[in-house]
């Protein structure tokens, strides 16, 4: 494996190269480089200790030491871009008590289950409701937080690994995800060396409208989990991959399934980040900073967890 300073992330450019017959995104050199590693992603902030995708969350991460915060970010009925992990509010929120009779009525497994959208409510509305106290009273009247207030909460302690949440289901937002970026001076590779960006999604389109039709030069990471890694995880998939991806962000099982993916994405100039390690669910571990060192072992260049404070430091 290269060495931190000459195995950095790619940054997506003009530049093209073929590999198994595809085109490749190139790396283009940059002043300041990746964080060191290992990378230590706080999965929706410090989440084990603090509401997910609120700022209180994301404090605390950086005050645990996390290299990133992981956030999920979506948009309003009126276009505005907050965070937000479930396409619904009433999971993390007091939506239910606040807005009773806006709940839409949906079948789940054929089950009739009273749903609250994110989609169906204006950024005034979503203002109103308590994201905290679900987790814990005394987080009560923490809010749902826009982009822009992350980011301005976080700058300067920690990096941020955006990951568009069902962006097919909001046309036009990894152009205005750019823009919030462009607005606070972080569109480019490292632009604040310490508020490093990585944009990622589950969803393949909108990873190559962000590489090839906005050209962003921030690195990307293709999220995939079990079901898909036979297609993301052979070499031609991890040639695919590459033509709109600068790394990876597999389930951890994937990785504990095949050994080898770490190495051959490293070929590919690929970083590897697995998804989601938990003090709550360790399977055979002895503990979450048991199972973290594994998956580092396997060549990962980071990991993602709901416990940063556990998570093994360079």
């Amino acid at each position: 494996m290269r060495s931190a300073s000459t195995h950095r992330w790619s940054a997506v450019c003009g530049a093209a190269a073929l590999v198994g017959g595809l085109v490749m995104v190139t790396a283009r050199p940059d002043a300041a480089g990746p964080p060191a590693r290992p990378w230590v992603v706080a999965h929706r902030g410090a989440s084990a200790h603090a509401p997910e995708n609120t700022i209180p969350a994301f404090t605390l991460a950086a005050e645990q030491g996390a290299t990133f915060v992981e956030l999920d970010v979506q948009r309003t009925k009126d276009g505005a871009l907050v965070l937000l992990h479930d396409l619904t509010l009433e999971r993390t929120t007091d939506i239910a008590q606040v807005f009773p009779d806006r709940a839409r009525e949906v079948m789940v497994k054929g089950e009739a289950r009273r749903q609250w959208p994110l989609a169906d409510f204006t950024l005034a509305e979503v203002r109103r409701l308590d994201a905290g106290r679900w987790f814990d009273a005394r987080f009560a009247g923490t809010r749902v937080p826009t982009l822009a207030e992350t980011i301005a909460a976080v700058r300067g302690r920690i990096g941020l690994y955006i990951e568009l949440k069902a962006p097919e289901r909001y046309p036009g937002i990894e152009a205005e995800i750019l823009a919030a970026l462009t607005a606070a001076g972080l569109d480019q590779p490292y632009a604040d060396p310490k508020t490093p960006v990585v944009l990622q999604s589950f969803t393949v389109s909108s990873l190559q409208i962000l590489a090839r039709d906005l050209r962003t030069p921030l690195p990307i990471h293709l999220l995939f989990g079990p079901a898909d890694a036979a297609r993301w995880t052979s070499a031609t998939g991890l040639a695919e991959a590459r033509t709109f991806a600068t790394g990876l962000s597999p389930d951890k099982q994937v990785l504990r399934a095949d050994p080898g993916l770490a190495a051959r994405a490293h070929a590919l100039g690929m970083p590897v980040t697995p998804y989601t390690f938990r003090a709550s669910a360790v399977g055979s571990y002895a503990d979450v900073g048991a199972e973290m060192r594994a998956g580092l072992a396997a060549g990962a260049d980071g990991v993602s967890t709901d416990n940063p404070e556990e998570a093994p430091r360079r």
